[in-house]
């Protein structure tokens, strides 16, 4: 699959993906790409989340690429269900452990557990082994139960600006290897 043959969707996590962030980057140069922009951003509402995703997704025409990050992943997860149009792919990066209690903020709980079924679309995980919100043995357990493909990104921190990871090429050529096995 070519990336002008998909909508990809770009899902942020908590307080959103500021314009040194890599998914604003991958925002601004890829053609097909859209922001699933959320009411509320700091005070994340799970079901208004998953609300404003599967809207996103079912208005689109062509078949959905999901890229999600931190937060932006249980929100995938939880709005699998609903999704109506043709999911190709998703790509999830520095899932948190949303079930862990020493998780901060706390409320960030409310988007846990996770579901464990596979998912019925192909995906690909990239996961820190030092990402403060989640270890790395949590990754690999929802990765298995999910059937996605996990890339381990070493001691990468939660994979946004703050730890370096603004332009991300490694991240840019793991997508782009992903896109292009899509139908």
């Amino acid at each position: 699959m070519k990336v002008s043959e998909a909508d990809i969707l770009i899902v942020p996590g908590y307080t959103n993906s500021g314009p040194e962030h890599w998914q604003s980057r991958w925002e601004t140069k890829l053609s097909t790409a859209r922001r699933v922009e959320q009411a509320e951003w700091s005070k994340p509402v799970r079901e208004d989340w998953v609300a404003r995703l599967v809207e996103e997704v079912n208005a689109s025409t062509r078949p959905v690429v999901l890229v999600a990050h931190s937060l932006g992943v249980p929100t995938v997860l939880h709005a699998v269900p609903a999704l109506k149009q043709r999911i190709a792919g998703a790509f999830l990066v520095a899932p948190p452990d949303v079930a862990n209690s020493e998780i901060r903020p706390k409320h960030l709980m409310t988007f846990g557990p996770y579901p464990r079924a596979p998912l019925p679309f192909p995906s690909i995980m990239v996961a820190s082994r030092n990402d403060p919100f989640g270890t790395y043995e949590h990754a690999e357990d929802v990765a298995k139960c999910w059937g996605s493909m996990l890339v381990d990104a070493g001691e990468s921190g939660h994979i946004n600006a703050e730890s370096g990871h603004g332009p991300w090429p490694e991240g840019t050529m793991v997508f782009a290897q992903f896109i292009a096995k899509l139908k």
